[in-house]
């Protein structure tokens, strides 16, 4: 038998559960119409649904028509559930949305029609009440397509040249066909409904049945039934219990089949079916196999979760409608609370959105609601499930904070036998967006598995701010940049580096306090409109006029939920119970007195231990902590910025060696403690963690202490320099000689002050037949290799020949070789901090000339040679010129 699932949506009041009554009774699957106000309607199974009239959960009933089996999942209409409505979206094939005739489209309506477009439903509408007075069937249809779509268009008559018209404007495909046929064929209406190309209207009266066959006869006859494919697949949309306390796992099917004592699993937890049960209104049928596009619950699961998808089905997002509102649960005297948590654990088992939280300083449980109604339904289904009277608060606005421009957030974790660093950028997203996790991080720096092990961390808990301590949204959080310690690293170690990530990227960030938005739509009588506008705009609303009725008109606009959260009684009151006030969430906007409730609230971050901003680190085998603004100057890895600002300057060395990734310095320094110190009974002589300022501008000497001193040699990678430096790489695309001579100049400035060798070496290694070559170049020595002889090779058989009788320095940023000096002995210089090395030079050459000429210059002249003195005179020629160049 060919199966479909439709579900039914509409604003409270439209008459989407007498609908579905309808619907039941027309196809045969009920023998008698109940009604709401009867407290007998078919799918409101539940009492507290029946003493309200209203939907609170979503239910399902199925029958058939023809050869067809229909699965209709009845939505409540109310705002305060429209989490459970939204759950059920992602099972829907088609939905049907109903309006009231007598109503038109409302707030909720809106929201209700832009779910489905994001969730990308088809969509039947179904124009209720139509029966009542004052009800118009042009100016409703005109207003669903001003409101929702134009697109919407009625399928009363189906024939006529005016309807095929309608649709020829919809899809250029049915275009075409229309001006070549002078028809459409139902196939291609039924593909454009399918393709949300065309929303098919019908009108009626749910209770006196009007148009409810012709409605039946309409959707069969253009919905297209799904194909399923043969694999496993399932969507859980639902948890419950019955009567009995058994969990109930409702799900759809989307391939494949399921029997009875089948094994289910996510990845994670792995469990077995007991029963299938199919459900249709209070009452269910047993079934030993279901196959897919069925709508069925099971029993035997205990840790699945809504929205978790199964086989081939992926997990869904969190709703977009979430609780707004944050009340305390008082309990009765002599109540435990912690007693009570676990129950009330199974409630948000089944409503995931309400947060039911523990404040372990305050001692209390709070939980999160839509609003009142919610409230009410809460505190009669704890009372009713447990036999507990409870209480709620006065409840205070559900605020969230974002940020306003990108930081680089870095978490370090490093007591004694531990160890891990994370870094991550933190990016502003735009309005509504949510929290989205990324990484960006190369394997060779952090493994594929420790990279999945921080956005897990990142995934599992709800980042606080650190203006309110609310949760964070609207933001892009990425992995840059990791490392973990091949002995000491654990999996707690990174959840705590990952979470003081983000607190100390919140905190150097420009955070944005949020609050939520009520889009509304209000009925007034036309002479009290002034009243009500100056009432938006004292709750720091916005609004227009949509349209004027009669005497009544309709503004439109939207404004902080705190400030509208009892509004609707003030209409009543000052319109003499005429006016009508329709709510839906917009979502968050920046808040509109932040600095007020930030004082009310007076969050302390730098106070809050469970969710700290500073990082753990390690000396001398213990532990301390460091501040959230001094933890970039104890990282160690570089920084994110500053690593994007270096491999802007790629040099050819490193493009000859593509194949090799760069190592930073501190990660040799590591190599060489496992490796080369590992053995020696002592700790390394090379400084473990620098200064910021030392680590990324100044150059920093690491020497092993000697007993006599040694002469220091500067061996300089001559094309690995050139290259590094952007002003001689410019230079040298134009012509090579020059920015060789270039650094040749300045590297004997350097020599002249430092009074040590400087050898730079140039690749020759390509020219056949070519022998090495030593040149002295003023007060330096220039080497070419010989063939076959790179640079680097020269270096390193300089370094291991001659690192017990001298000092030796080699300036490169290729990361291999700085691996393989290091391991030498040898002090390194990055090209960046040979360059600042370089800058001081003149500096103090300078400073030297100008005591030369200005103070004791009779005494120091005459104390120079000629030569010196002609070779001191070029020198400071050369720094002019360098000067003015610049």
């Amino acid at each position: 038998m060919k199966k479909i699932v439709i579900g039914i949506l509409a604003h409270v009041d439209a008459g989407k559960t007498t609908l579905s009554e309808s619907l039941l009774y027309v196809s045969g699957k009920i023998r008698k119409l109940g009604r709401v106000d009867n407290k007998d309607a078919y799918l409101d199974t539940y009492e507290l649904e029946r003493a309200r009239g209203i939907t609170i959960f979503s239910k399902q009933a199925v029958f058939d028509i023809d050869d067809t089996r229909i699965t209709l999942l009845d939505t409540p209409g109310h705002v305060d559930f429209s989490a459970e409505m939204e759950r059920t979206l992602q099972v829907l094939d088609y939905a049907i949305l109903v309006v009231s005739g007598a109503d038109g489209v409302q707030g909720h309506t809106k929201t209700l029609w832009h779910l489905l477009e994001i969730y990308k439903i088809p969509v039947f509408l179904f124009v209720n009440k139509m029966d009542q007075s004052g009800t118009d069937r042009d100016k409703i249809i005109n207003e669903i397509k001003k409101q929702l779509d134009d697109r919407c268009i009625e399928f009363k008559e189906s024939n006529t040249e005016d309807f095929f018209d309608q649709l020829a404007m919809c899809d250029e495909t049915m275009m075409e066909t229309y001006l070549a046929k002078g028809y459409i064929e139902t196939s291609q209406i039924s593909a454009a409904v399918r393709e949300r190309k065309v929303f098919p209207c019908f009108l009626g009266s749910a209770l006196k049945l009007e148009g409810i066959e012709e409605f039946i006869r309409g959707v069969m006859k253009y919905v297209i039934i799904p194909r399923y494919p043969d694999e496993f697949g399932a969507k859980i949309f639902k948890i419950t219990r019955d009567e009995q306390g058994n969990r109930l796992t409702h799900m759809k099917l989307t391939g494949g089949k399921l029997k009875v004592k089948d094994v289910l699993t996510n990845g994670t937890w792995e469990e077995k079916v007991n029963q299938i049960r199919i459900y249709s209104g209070e009452k269910f049928e047993t079934v030993s196999e279901v196959d897919a596009g069925t709508v069925f619950a099971v029993t035997g699961l205990t840790q699945s979760r809504l929205g978790e998808g199964l086989g081939i089905e992926k997990a869904s997002g969190a709703p977009l409608l979430e609780p707004v509102l944050q009340y305390q649960i008082i309990l009765p005297e002599g109540c435990d609370p912690r007693v009570m948590l676990p129950k009330l654990r199974q409630i948000e088992d089944e409503e995931p959105e309400l947060h039911i939280v523990w404040d372990e300083q305050l001692q209390e449980i709070r939980v999160q609601v839509m609003g009142e109604v919610q409230i009410e339904i809460l505190q009669s289904l704890i009372r009713s499930r447990f036999g507990v009277e409870v209480g709620f608060d006065a409840g205070r606005i559900v605020y969230k904070e974002t940020i306003a421009n990108t930081v680089e957030g870095v978490g370090h974790f490093e007591p004694l036998r531990h160890y891990a660093e994370v870094h991550l950028l933190l990016e502003p997203g735009e309005r509504g967006s949510g929290l989205k996790f990324e990484a960006d991080c190369n394997e060779d720096v952090l493994g594929k598995s420790w990279q999945r092990l921080v956005l897990t961390h990142l995934e599992e808990k709800v980042h606080k701010g650190v203006l309110t301590g609310s949760a964070i949204t609207d933001m892009k959080i990425t992995l840059v940049s990791g490392r973990a310690h091949n002995k000491h690293t654990q999996g707690g170690d990174f959840r705590e580096a990952t979470y003081r990530a983000v607190r100390q990227g919140l905190k150097e960030a420009e955070s944005i306090l949020l609050e939520p938005y009520y889009d509304f739509q209000l009925e007034v009588p036309e002479k009290m409109v002034g009243r009500a506008m100056t009432d938006i705009e004292k709750m720091h609303g916005t609004c227009e006029i949509s349209q004027i009725n009669g005497d009544k008109a309709v503004l439109v606009g939207s404004a902080p939920v705190v400030t509208m959260r009892n509004y609707q009684k003030e209409v009543a009151a000052y319109t003499k119970g005429l006016g009508r006030l329709f709510c839906s969430l917009k979502g968050y906007e920046p808040c509109h007195n932040a600095q007020e409730v930030i004082e009310r609230i007076g969050y302390d971050s730098e106070r809050d231990v469970e969710n700290p901003t500073g990082s753990v680190f390690c000396a001398n085998g213990v532990g301390f902590l460091v501040s959230w603004d001094e933890v970039k100057n104890y990282m160690h890895l570089e920084s994110y910025f500053q690593k994007k600002d270096d491999d802007e300057d790629l040099t050819a060395h490193r493009i000859l060696h593509s194949k090799e990734k760069a190592i930073s310095l501190e990660e040799i320094d590591e190599i060489m403690n496992k490796t080369f110190y590992a053995n020696q009974g002592r700790k390394s002589v090379w400084k473990k963690q620098k200064a910021a300022g030392e680590k990324y501008y100044r150059p920093v000497n690491y020497t092993k202490r000697q007993e006599e001193t040694k002469e220091e040699y500067l061996l300089v990678d001559g094309y690995n320099i050139i290259y590094a430096w952007p002003e001689l790489k410019e230079l040298a695309e134009e012509n090579l000689d020059s920015a060789r001579m270039k650094l040749l100049d300045l590297l004997s400035n350097y020599q002249w002050i430092r009074r040590c060798h400087v050898i730079v070496v140039f690749d020759a290694y390509r020219v056949e037949g070519h022998q090495e070559e030593i040149i002295d170049y003023y007060n330096i020595h220039m080497v070419y290799t010989r063939e076959a002889q790179t640079a680097d090779q020269y270096i390193e058989k300089f370094a291991h020949e001659n690192k017990k009788n001298y000092n030796i320095t080699v300036a490169t940023s290729d990361g291999l070789q700085q691996m393989i000096v290091r391991g030498e002995g040898c002090t390194l210089f990055s090209a960046r901090e040979l360059k600042a090395e370089l800058e001081d030079a003149n500096k103090r050459l300078r400073q030297e000339y100008h005591q030369i000429y200005r103070i004791d210059r009779n005494y120091l002249v005459d104390a120079l040679s000629s030569k010196a003195k002609q070779h001191m005179e070029d020198i400071i020629e050369d720094i002019n010129k360098e000067e003015k160049d610049k």
